[in-house]
């Protein structure tokens, strides 16, 4: 039987940032929480970091996540958001680990919608319908950003699960079999 994992998801943000986190038991998920920090009212850049920091922090003492799934800052036109973006990325990506986060990965949203919908241009609110259906919670429409979150720790579960997930980038079979000669029968 394969360790329980819980995978805490970020969709980084300066104005909103969500946070999803899932129980992982093999191939099964389960819903533990999520949550919408609102930085809207603040103004002042830097101070928006500490708070990322800080409730990342917290989330991490709370639920003691061993994988953090994070949404990567997509390319768009404005260098200054994707930096923006970046930033808040790093601050709880730095959080996370400080409390004990063994591994992270980067997700691209339209992957994640992907994993979850089966079309990388789905909309939040079918991110929303779908999560719920899959894990058998009702969601708040008002949480869409935690639902985004929730979203790349459900498909960072099903990356990660697949039984040649570990093999990617790594020779492939040869290498899979060389990796995993229990798997030979």
């Amino acid at each position: 039987m394969e360790q329980e994992r819980i995978i805490l998801g970020i969709d980084p943000g300066t104005q909103l940032l969500g946070f999803g986190l899932i129980r992982a038991d093999g191939k099964k998920a389960s819903y533990i929480d999520m949550g919408v920090l609102d930085l809207r009212k603040e103004s002042d850049a830097y101070a928006k970091l500490q708070a990322i920091y800080e409730c990342i922090g917290e989330v991490c003492k709370s639920y003691h996540p061993t994988e953090l799934a994070i949404e990567s800052p997509f390319y768009g036109k404005n260098a200054q958001v994707v930096l923006k973006l970046g930033r808040a990325q790093g601050a709880a990506i730095l959080a996370a680990k400080e409390y004990g986060v063994e591994s992270v990965t980067e997700y691209a949203p339209r992957k994640a919608k992907e994993a979850i919908v089966g079309n990388g241009a789905a909309s939040k609110e079918q991110v929303q319908l779908m999560l719920e259906k899959t894990l058998g919670v009702k969601l708040e429409a008002r949480h869409l950003d935690a639902t985004d979150a929730l979203a790349i720790a459900l498909c960072h579960h099903y990356e990660t699960s697949r039984p040649l997930s570990s093999a990617k980038g790594k020779g492939g079979w040869e290498q899979f079999l060389k990796d995993h000669p229990e798997r030979i029968k």
